[in-house]
């Protein structure tokens, strides 16, 4: 079983940045993907950013269309952690963040939410305008 943890959700004025982080702990490394989902008020889920550690240097990496040129997906292997640096921020990236984990080979790109078998608890990311 994998715990992931999330850490560096709050509050920011548009334009503003935040860095979000999530560690795995558990069978951590028997874990293939790490990624982001994010869901707003009234919203479905949806993904934000992936990669897979393993490969993070061949450029398995997704990035949604919304957040390309802004957000940076990066990991830490020896850490186990997975963070997300989110810049130039705007009002609608305002949701709940979630760190998720595939244990098994997917496809990263569109990050199809049944791929992803164990979540964090979410942390709250809120920009205000």
């Amino acid at each position: 079983q994998v715990q992931l943890v999330e850490s560096g959700g709050g509050q920011v004025q548009a334009g503003g940045s935040l860095r979000l982080s999530c560690t795995a702990s558990g069978f951590a490394k028997d874990l293939y993907a790490i990624g982001w989902f994010r869901q707003a008020p009234g919203k479905s889920r949806e993904g934000v950013a992936c990669i897979v550690p393993s490969e993070a240097s061949l450029g398995s990496i997704w990035y949604a269309d919304s957040v390309k040129g802004r957000f940076t997906i990066s990991s830490d292997n020896a850490e186990k952690t997975v963070y997300l640096q989110m810049d130039d921020l705007q009002s609608e990236d305002t949701a709940v963040y979630y760190c998720a984990a595939a244990d098994k080979l997917i496809r990263i790109a569109g990050m199809w939410r049944d791929d992803f078998t164990s979540w964090g608890q979410g942390t709250q990311v809120t920009v205000s305008s």
